[in-house]
């Protein structure tokens, strides 16, 4: 049986020792900001980006094209092994699309090896829950994967309205209204891999409280082994949310991180966010 190599992006948002410890190589998307432009994952701590975000900088993201992503999946293949690549959702970005371009013009130079590319239909750690899968071959876990993918479900709220007005999510007036009255809107990820908003709530501690009854609902019936929580450098916030998972779901193994900044360049800061497999999104 030929080895494989799990494949994910950057926006898998999990921390890099984390997936170094596992042997996960990262495809990385890129973003620009003060007209620098940053590697995502090995550019600007969270720390400096959201605090340019908040000074007002605007950070503009960019895909990762077909020649990149060939370039970054071929070495895999010279070592002689299969590539199973967890991508990016495609309701979000066209970097599956450059993936599977790659991954086709590989597979004509390779025809021995085995390439799968696969649309998570999940973003930030929402991709992470996907690669827990240990001593299974790629098959079993491609299987795995796209069998549970919509089982994956992400439950968000953000601190500031403006980042969704300037990605096309909500109306200027929205934004503006329901920055003054303290509106948080309530996200998930639907079942074609987009960012919704399906409510809101009048203040931040009533939005933490609600993303956490959100996942308390769907998990039901799940054996969750582990929580993930990302937050836009919020930490207290994220702290807060890991509590209520302990309490209203009995689960101590919880994974908390910042989301990367590429992600975040569209959420803005104060972004948090709770990842578990439960029945439906």
């Amino acid at each position: 049986m030929r080895d494989f190599v799990i494949t994910v992006n950057s926006t898998v948002d999990l921390p890099r020792e984390w997936l170094e410890e596992r042997n996960v190589p990262v495809i990385p998307l890129k973003y620009t900001i003060d007209g620098e432009t940053y590697t995502d994952m090995y550019g600007l701590s969270a720390k400096e980006f959201f605090d340019k975000l908040r000074e007002g900088h605007m950070s503009v993201t960019s895909q990762i094209n077909p020649g990149e992503a060939e370039e970054m999946l071929e070495p895999f293949l010279k070592e002689g092994k299969d590539i199973l690549h967890l991508g990016f959702s495609s309701g979000l970005s066209g970097t599956l699309n450059s993936m599977k371009i790659a991954g086709a013009e590989l597979s004509e130079k390779y025809p021995e090896a085995k390439i799968i590319i696969i649309d998570t239909l999940c973003a930030c750690l929402g991709e992470g829950l996907q690669l827990k899968e240990k001593g299974k071959t790629i098959d079993e876990i491609a299987q795995w994967v796209e069998e549970n993918k919509l089982h994956i479900c992400h439950d968000v709220t953000v601190d500031d309205l403006n980042h969704l007005h300037r990605g096309g999510r909500i109306s200027k007036t929205t934004a503006v209204l329901g920055t003054l009255v303290q509106i948080k809107p309530i996200i998930h990820m639907d079942n074609n891999g987009k960012l919704q908003v399906i409510g809101k709530e009048r203040g931040r501690k009533k939005s933490l409280n609600r993303i956490v009854d959100m996942a308390v609902e769907q998990s039901k019936g799940w054996d969750n082994d582990i929580i993930m929580i990302t937050h836009g450098d919020c930490i207290e916030d994220a702290e807060y949310v890991a509590k209520l998972v302990r309490e209203k779901m009995g689960i101590d193994n919880i994974l908390i991180n910042n989301i990367g900044t590429v992600i975040g360049s569209h959420t803005g800061p104060g972004v948090v966010a709770v990842f578990c497999m439960g029945n439906k999104r």
